[in-house]
C-alpha cells in the first residue's frame, strides 16, 4: 500500500499534453506546495540530499504515481536504477523531469510505446561554452540560422534539451550511454525535431530505429521537448 492516498486522478491539458500523443499518460507540477509522503525507500535515496532536491524528487515521484493511475497501475515506489534512469513497473515505459518551476511524468503501456523522453529547462541562454561542448559543427550552424530568423526563442537551449530527451528513449532500449556527438538534431521551427543516430541505433519490433521525431514547447518560461517512439519504431504523432 502506497504511504498516503494519492488525489484522484486527472488528465488536465497542460504543457506536457501538447507535444505528446494521447495515449501516454501525464502529470506535471510547477512546485513542490503539494504535501508527499514517500515510500521509504524513495525517502532513503535522497535522505542526505538538501532540501530542494529532496522535495523536487518526490513531487515528480507523486507526479509518476498520478500518471501511473491514470492507466489504472497501482501506485508503486520509482527508485532510479545504477546511472539515475527511473526503474519502472513491468509492462511500462516512462520519463521524469524536473527543473526550477517543473515536475513532470510521463507513463505509456510497453504494448503502447517502445519508448518515452522528456525534458524541461528553464528557456534561458546556456551558459558559455556548453553549446560548444554539447553541439556538433553541423548543430551550431543550423543553431545560428534559427537565432537569426527567431531571435526571441533560446535555441540552445532546445537543442539540449532535445538531447536529453533522445537519451532517456534511448538508453533504456540499449543501456548504454550516447554522448552528445552521436545524435545529430534538427530543430524546425514548427515545434518538430529529428535526432539523427550516428551510432547503431536501439533495435524496436526486431529492426534498428536510425532517426527519432520529438517534439518541442516553449511556453511559461519553460522549454520542454519530448520523443514518444512508436511500439514499431515509427514515430507517433502528437
Amino acid at each position: 500500500m502506497p504511504p498516503s492516498p494519492l488525489p484522484a486522478p486527472v488528465r488536465e491539458a497542460g504543457l506536457l499534453a501538447r507535444i505528446l500523443p494521447a495515449r501516454v499518460a501525464r502529470a506535471e507540477r510547477l512546485d513542490d506546495l503539494e504535501p508527499v509522503a514517500p515510500y521509504p525507500e524513495e525517502a532513503a535515496v535522497v535522505a542526505g540530499s538538501a532540501a530542494g532536491r529532496r522535495d523536487a524528487f518526490h513531487t515528480v515521484r507523486l507526479c509518476a504515481r498520478l500518471a501511473m493511475a491514470d492507466l489504472g497501475v497501482p501506485p508503486a515506489p520509482v527508485l532510479p536504477g545504477p546511472k539515475g534512469e527511473p526503474l519502472w513497473p513491468d509492462g511500462l515505459v516512462g520519463s521524469m523531469t524536473h527543473c526550477a518551476g517543473f515536475r513532470g511524468a510521463v507513463v505509456a503501456g510497453a504494448d503502447a510505446l517502445a519508448g518515452l523522453g522528456i525534458d524541461a529547462e528553464p528557456h534561458g541562454p546556456l551558459r558559455p561554452g556548453v553549446l560548444e561542448y554539447t553541439a556538433l559543427p553541423a548543430e551550431r550552424e543550423r543553431h545560428a540560422r534559427l537565432a537569426r530568423a527567431h531571435p526571441s526563442t533560446h535555441w540552445d537551449r532546445l537543442l539540449f534539451s532535445a538531447k536529453e530527451s533522445v537519451y532517456k528513449v534511448w538508453f533504456p532500449l540499449t543501456r548504454s550511454w550516447l554522448d552528445f556527438d552521436e545524435a545529430d538534431i534538427t530543430l524546425l521551427p514548427d515545434g518538430r525535431f529529428t535526432a539523427r543516430l550516428l551510432v547503431p541505433g536501439p533495435y524496436v519490433a526486431g529492426r534498428r530505429v536510425p532517426v527519432l521525431h520529438g517534439r518541442w514547447l516553449v511556453a511559461g518560461g519553460l522549454a520542454l521537448t519530448a520523443v514518444a517512439l512508436g511500439p514499431s519504431g515509427e514515430e507517433v504523432a502528437a
